[in-house]
């Protein structure tokens, strides 16, 4: 998981107790480098007590902004006493990045005027004046917090996951290869829509992607590094040389296509062309994609290969779709979340095992499917979440659960997981009345409530909740 670096603001106002500054910016930078985050602070020379106050020093803090572009992922606006609101807007107003306030909290038996700091009162300053600047901005619970807690730790990872979230969705390359599948016309999308958002959508045509495999040389370096990565990723007993040869050959493709384009995501058309063409199923080279947390989606799902992206840039972990599949017996908050075999080996509790899909088997005969990667997903909590364009809008649900390990009857093909989730029945009721997918994606761990931060409050995507929301 990427570690951020945060730049770190820290606010004063005249006649509170402009001696609290000090200890705060050695507090701050020590408690996020104790917890592994990079930190970039003005030096303290630069403005009187190493604070920003008035509205020319919030344009130094900006020009130390520009100078360090790119360089850190989120801002952290502390308010070691109540703070001077025209200054941070000065400050900020063009970061271009996820800002956190921060306020430091009075103590008991600190309340005379030479310690007593007021920063629970100057928050809503600074709140209610970037609300008034359009300025977009976080603020946790508790309202107040000392960067010495426990309650400070969980606000700056929240904080982390919702900065990696937000700058690398404002700008994404998603890759649709292949055209959508003619029946499939719930995976259908607006690219316009997600342009509007900044998600180009590039286009390929599967031919182009079979003509780059035939050009693929068994004895070239790629090929053969490969191979060694594909042999070593899942068990291939049974499968035939030739399939075998075929999948690395698509593998290979995919990621010549991801450096040429600069894809982020991508989706394909994973039947039945490349079926007929070269008798493998693309599942398991999906499946590694996945593992190294690059979000690829199956059956042409632009929407959920971006919902995807958004689940692990938050949890740090891979992410797959799935699909909302079977009911679990008579439990009414457990069903079967399945996909034939891109789900990545992560998220699995062993290694999977290559077979040729039975689906394929059935309509094209024998030997035509070979590359699902079939297994169990882990137990572990998660989180859920499907996306789709509507009248020039990207729409999307959040939602959290867990994998339980729960039998799956050995019969039943693919990768699949029993998902508990309370008050399951409702939920899907909401993601059918609101027209969702079939589709849904997942990760490890709960990060519902970052990633809906980042969406409602930065990127500005519609989003439906499907759990209260602490943050």
């Amino acid at each position: 998981m990427k570690k951020c670096t945060f730049a770190l603001f820290f606010g004063n106002r005249g006649f509170f107790p402009e001696t609290l500054v000090a200890g705060a910016r050695n507090d701050l930078s020590a408690a996020l480098k104790k917890l592994g985050y990079g930190v970039l602070a003005m030096p303290a020379a630069e403005t009187r007590f190493g604070a920003v106050e008035t509205p020319a020093e919030g344009a130094k803090f900006a020009k130390f902004l520009e100078r360090n572009k790119g360089k850190f992922d989120g801002v952290i606006i502390c308010l070691p006493n109540f703070g001077d609101e025209t200054g941070a807007v000065s400050a900020v107003r063009d970061a271009g990045v996820p800002i956190l306030v921060q306020a430091y909290p009075d103590e008991l038996n600190k309340m005379d005027m030479a310690v007593r700091r007021d920063a629970f009162c100057g928050k809503f300053s600074v709140m209610d004046v970037f609300c008034q600047y359009g300025i977009p901005f976080s603020a946790f619970r508790p309202h107040t917090v000392h960067p010495g807690t426990k309650a400070f730790e969980k606000n700056i990872r929240d904080f982390a996951g919702v900065c990696r979230v937000v700058n690398g969705m404002k700008r994404m390359t998603v890759g649709a290869i292949g055209a959508r599948t003619t029946a499939f016309k719930t995976v259908r999308f607006d690219e316009l829509a997600l342009q509007k958002y900044g998600i180009t959508t590039e286009t390929l045509d599967l031919s182009d992607v079979f003509m780059r495999m035939r050009e693929i040389k068994t004895g070239s370096s790629k090929y053969k590094g490969k191979c060694e990565v594909l042999k070593n990723y899942t068990c291939w007993k049974g499968t035939p040389g030739n399939s075998f040869e075929n999948l690395v050959k698509l593998s290979v493709t995919l990621d010549n296509i991801i450096g040429e384009y600069g894809l982020d995501a991508l989706s394909l058309r994973c039947w039945i062309e490349i079926e007929k063409e070269f008798k493998i199923s693309p599942c398991v080279v999906l499946s590694e994609l996945n593992d190294r947390e690059f979000p690829a989606a199956c059956e042409l799902d632009v929407c959920n290969a971006i919902a995807m992206r958004a689940l692990s840039l938050a949890s740090g972990n891979p992410a797959a779709c799935l699909d909302w599949n079977n009911n679990y017996g008579e439990a009414e908050d457990k069903c079967i979340l399945f996909h034939c075999g891109p789900v990545p080996q992560k998220m699995m509790t062993a290694k999977g095992l290559i077979v040729d899909h039975p689906m394929f088997a059935k309509a094209l005969g024998a030997g035509c499917g070979f590359g699902c990667n079939t297994g169990r997903i882990s137990p572990s909590a998660m989180t859920y979440s499907s996306a789709k364009t509507l009248d020039g809008k990207l729409c999307f649900y959040l939602g959290k659960g867990e994998f339980t390990n729960d039998k799956i009857p050995d019969e039943f093909f693919g990768c699949a997981g029993v998902a508990k989730i309370a008050d399951l029945q409702r939920k899907l009721q909401m993601v059918g009345y609101e027209g969702y997918r079939h589709h849904v994606s997942v990760t490890f761990g709960e990060v519902g409530e970052m990633v809906h931060e980042a969406f409602k409050r930065y990127l500005k995507y519609d989003c439906m909740a499907l759990d209260p929301l602490d943050i």
